[in-house]
């Protein structure tokens, strides 16, 4: 099982959204990292169907992007995936499921099934505006998974979740990845550095970096530093360079921040995470 992007490019008149992306993708998750803007939603629109690539190619064991086999082999969860607050969840999932063209015997078997894999059964005859963001998130997974797909893109979904959702969201991604290619888009660093197995760094419609955590980290190895200042000399340095983390130590600042060469005298080099590589690299881009 192969899904595998050759020189995938998008325009938008002058402005360049992904610019020549060639990745080859084989089972369990990935997670693709950026900032707002970075082009992850455009790659993922384009991944799955919904928009044509200005050039390049994609491919599923050989089936082209535009093809119908390819898109029932596809499963996706936009950011904000549309549904009709007024239907309960498993009407919501019969009324997709006839969408995709299962049968009816089927869809009710699907239905039932997915919906207790994300710990909705309780709730399936509940209307969906009376549920939480993270049961609307679940449910959104449970619609992705209807027709059994090998490849499935989830575009943020853990935005807007309480620590305890995405938790919970996060090993229910961990374990669909068993036996498929799972493409998980995220800001949030801690949902990639948990579960994918191999990160992919986007900024500025390019790929930057990809690897296992451990290779994507050695990136920024002797880039991070601590130090302990007085506040003068710590708002100096707050200035200059991206803070990744400041805590007040009695009458001085302990700083934590990134840097190409040793900011002060007194800072000492620090073990570098994947919250020091987003910093490093996207401390300078406003999001939307």
């Amino acid at each position: 099982m192969e899904l595998e992007l050759d020189r995938v490019t998008k325009h938008y008149g002058n402005k360049i959204a992904c610019d020549r992306i060639s990745l080859s993708f084989h089972t369990g998750v990935y997670g693709l990292l950026g900032a707002n803007g970075a082009g992850k939603t455009t790659l993922m629109r384009m991944m799955c169907g919904v928009l044509a690539p200005t050039s390049g190619t994609i491919r599923f064991d050989g089936i082209d992007v535009s093809h119908e086999d390819y898109r029932d082999a596809l499963g996706y969860m936009p950011q904000d995936f549309g549904y009709y607050p007024e239907f309960s969840a498993q009407d919501f999932m019969l009324y997709i499921a006839t969408l995709k063209g299962l049968p009816k015997t089927r869809a009710k078997e699907k239905t039932r099934e997915l919906l207790e894999l994300v710990s909705l059964e309780k709730e399936a005859r509940k209307k969906i505006k009376t549920f939480s963001g993270g049961m609307k998130q679940r449910l959104g997974i449970a619609q992705s998974m209807l027709n059994d797909p090998k490849i499935l893109i989830l575009d943020e979904p853990t935005a807007g979740l309480d620590p305890k959702e995405r938790v919970r969201f996060r090993n229910l991604i961990s374990r669909l990845g068993a036996d498929r290619i799972v493409l998980l888009s995220t800001h949030i660093v801690s949902d990639v550095e948990h579960i994918a197995g191999t990160i992919l760094v986007m900024k500025n419609g390019q790929l930057i970096h990809q690897g296992t955590l451990e290779e994507i980290i050695r990136t920024i190895e002797g880039k991070v530093w601590e130090c302990i200042l007085p506040q003068s000399e710590a708002d100096i340095l707050c200035e200059k360079y991206p803070v990744i983390n400041l805590r007040q130590e009695q009458k001085e600042i302990l700083l934590r921040l990134v840097s190409e060469e040793k900011p002060c005298v007194s800072a000492v080099s620090a073990e570098a995470t994947l919250e020091d590589l987003y910093l490093y690299y996207f401390s300078e881009v406003s999001e939307k």
